[in-house]
């Protein structure tokens, strides 16, 4: 009811539903926890649609387009922003493991496109730009997911949890055929279906809602990594399924909106809580950087010599916000790296290696709500002025 005033007020929804969470967990009900199987399932859901949505919105026409830029951004700036993200956790959280350092580095590295709606849906800033933002955030969580998983199996070895790095590449190979699979079988399925008049049009969105589930599902039963799943079943599905895959996208999408922000309210009621107890300098001192030069110097390296001027090279530098992505990573280090998910749905800590890991990554992923959303909008108007004058 009030989306269009709260955005003109540069209150975004993550922002609000954070505290919506927040309040309902410190204040209207703080003894109220959701099961841990809700929380896995929900978040796990959603980023699985969120992966194969975002990967199937990419065309290979829009990656043409611009290829140099995109390149550069995943190839250099995506790793760079992994490795000094690693290096930094490992010099100042003093953490054990470099597993462990490199899993925050990796899990704080992709961006949220919800987060920074507001910049890439402004037609003030230059479509060029928005288009640039669109397809790194679309693209950088799903190229990230499997360094995240190799670092979990690494961190999970050390602790004595099980699993090794080998077994944990084997995973991410098999995730990527089974999902290459489902999404270039659904996409040939439907569009012949709807070249042929076989089915109606509004039942193309559910379907490839279920797709998505598919292809996440499938490889996990084949103990095969869903995540990779859903990012390549995107991929393949955005490739295969013709001129109508786009608008049967717009379905999931919504949907995968909707348990977003269903995320964001858990987040504000669970996470947020508890954060104030697991402070300390070190990790605040993290948290700036990841939003800054860890993310900004990696993205000034990556575009020196495309002819993009210093304004719009540190315009997208901040415009990496830190979301949905990196909080189901934490949930999915605190399961591996301690055996329960617990600490999303009880009032405990995570404790041992996984509780400096999840603490930094919650701490991040706030601070980018408030910051990125507070101001998307005054930069994001205040850029694309100066660059059409």
């Amino acid at each position: 009811m009030f989306s269009g005033r709260l955005e003109r007020l540069s209150l975004t929804a993550p922002m609000v539903f954070v505290a919506v969470g927040v309040v309902l967990g410190t204040v209207a009900a703080p003894g109220l926890r959701p099961g841990t199987a809700t929380v896995t399932a929900l978040t796990e859901a959603t980023l699985a649609w969120v992966l194969f949505s975002d990967a199937s919105r990419v065309g290979l026409r829009e990656l043409r387009h611009d290829a140099g830029v995109f390149g550069r951004l995943l190839g250099v700036g995506l790793p760079l922003t992994v490795a000094a993200g690693g290096f930094a956790a490992w010099w100042l959280l003093g953490l054990p493991d470099p597993w462990l350092a490199l899993l925050v580095g990796a899990a704080l590295a992709p961006t949220d496109a919800a987060l920074g709606a507001v910049v890439v849906t402004n037609p003030v800033v230059p479509a060029r730009i928005r288009r640039v933002l669109n397809v790194e955030s679309g693209l950088n969580d799903g190229i990230v997911t499997p360094v995240v998983m190799l670092a979990l199996a690494g961190a999970a070895a050390a602790e004595g949890h099980g699993g090794s790095e080998l077994g944990a590449l084997v995973q991410l190979a098999g995730g990527t055929a089974v999902g290459a699979a489902a999404g270039a079988g659904g996409g040939i399925l439907l569009r012949t279906a709807g070249r042929r008049d076989w089915a109606q049009e509004n039942f193309a969105g559910p379907a490839v809602l279920a797709l998505a589930l598919l292809a996440y599902a499938g490889a996990v039963s084949l103990h095969t990594n869903g995540f990779v799943a859903a990012f390549a079943a995107g991929l393949a599905f955005g490739h295969f399924a013709g001129r109508g895959g786009p608008k049967e996208v717009f379905y999931l999408e919504q949907t995968a909106g909707l348990a977003s922000l269903l995320v964001w309210m858990i987040f504000g009621a669970v996470a947020v809580p508890r954060l104030p107890a697991l402070l300390d300098l070190p990790m605040i001192l993290y948290a700036l950087l990841s939003l800054t030069v860890i993310r900004m110097i990696p993205v000034a390296i990556s575009l020196a010599g495309t002819g993009l001027g210093v304004r719009t090279v540190l315009f997208v530098g901040w415009f990496g916000p830190r979301g949905l992505a990196s909080i189901v990573f934490a949930l999915i280090a605190v399961e591996e790296l301690s055996g329960t998910a617990e600490p999303m749905a009880t009032a405990g800590s995570p404790g041992g290696a996984a509780e400096p890991v999840v603490a930094v990554i919650v701490l991040t992923v706030l601070l980018s709500v408030v910051a990125h959303g507070f101001t998307a909008g005054p930069l994001a108007t205040r850029y694309g002025r100066r660059e059409v004058a």
